[in-house]
C-alpha cells in the first residue's frame, strides 16, 4: 500500500498550526447557557442536560451550520475559541448572557500500523494531537514494521501531501511531535517476512505429502 516511485520528493515538515479551524463536514457538540454558565443550567431552566448533551450538529459543504433559535451561520474557517464567541454573540439577542460551550466530535485519524494487516481509526482526543500519540493509541510498532519508515497522507488523496517520518533515534523524535490533522492516513511499512510467506505457501504442500505418507503408512 502507498507506495511511492524512487527518489520520490517527499512533503517538506511546515510548523504545525496549533488552533484547528472547523471545515465542512465536521460534527459539532454544542452546549448552551444562560447567565455566563451559572450552574450550567440549560437555556430551557432544566437541570436535566441529559437531551442537549446528546445532540450534534454538522456543517454543512458551504460551511454552515444549523443551530436552534439561529437558524444556519457560517462557522467554518474559525477556531473553536473563535466560534464560541461568535455564537455567544449571536445568542445575546435571545438570551441573558449565554455561554457556549463547542466541542468538535468527528475529528480523527486513521493508522496502518502493520502494513495493511493492521489498521485502525483512532479518535483525536485532543487539539494537539501528535504522530507518536497517535501509534501508541493504534497499539504502537511492531517487530515487524520498519520504524524508519514511517508515511502519512494528508489533503486530497488524488493529490496528497506525503510526508515521511524515521523513528529509529532520539533525535527523530523531534520530527515525531508532528501535530495531525483530521483525516491524516499514517501507514509504518511491514518488514518483507520472506520465511514466512514461503511457509505459508507451501504448508498445504506439507499437509497433503505428511497425510499421504501416514495413509501409505497404514495400508502397509
Amino acid at each position: 500500500m502507498f507506495d511511492v516511485p524512487n527518489k520520490y520528493n517527499y512533503s517538506e515538515f511546515k510548523p504545525s498550526v496549533k488552533e484547528y479551524k472547523i471545515k465542512p463536514f465536521d460534527e459539532l457538540d454544542v452546549k448552551i447557557y444562560s447567565n455566563k454558565g451559572d450552574k450550567l443550567i440549560d437555556i430551557k431552566g432544566s437541570a436535566n442536560m441529559q437531551n442537549q448533551n446528546a445532540l450534534t450538529y454538522k456543517v454543512e459543504f458551504d460551511g454552515k451550520v444549523k443551530l436552534p433559535t439561529l437558524g444556519r451561520i457560517d462557522i467554518s474557517g474559525l477556531t473553536v475559541r473563535e466560534a464560541e464567541e461568535k455564537l455567544e454573540k449571536e445568542y445575546k439577542k435571545y438570551f441573558v448572557d449565554p455561554f457556549v460551550v463547542l466541542r468538535i466530535t468527528n475529528r480523527r485519524v486513521i493508522v496502518f500500523s502493520a502494513g495493511s494487516t493492521k489498521g485502525q481509526v483512532v479518535e483525536m482526543k485532543n487539539d494537539n494531537f501528535t504522530l507518536i500519540e497517535a501509534l501508541a493509541e493504534a497499539g504502537g510498532i511492531s517487530d515487524f514494521s520498519k520504524a524508519y519508515k514511517i508515511k502519512l497522507l494528508r489533503g486530497d488523496l488524488n493529490n496528497p501531501e506525503v510526508f515521511l517520518f524515521k523513528l529509529r533515534s532520539v533525535e527523530d523524535m523531534k520530527n515525531a511531535n508532528f501535530l495531525l490533522n483530521s483525516n491524516d492516513i499514517i501507514y509504518v511499512e511491514e518488514r518483507a517476512r520472506y520465511g514466512s510467506k514461503l511457509l505459508i505457501e507451501v504448508a498445504p504442500y506439507l499437509t497433503l505429502f505428511t497425510t499421504m505418507l501416514t495413509l501409505y503408512a497404514l495400508i502397509r
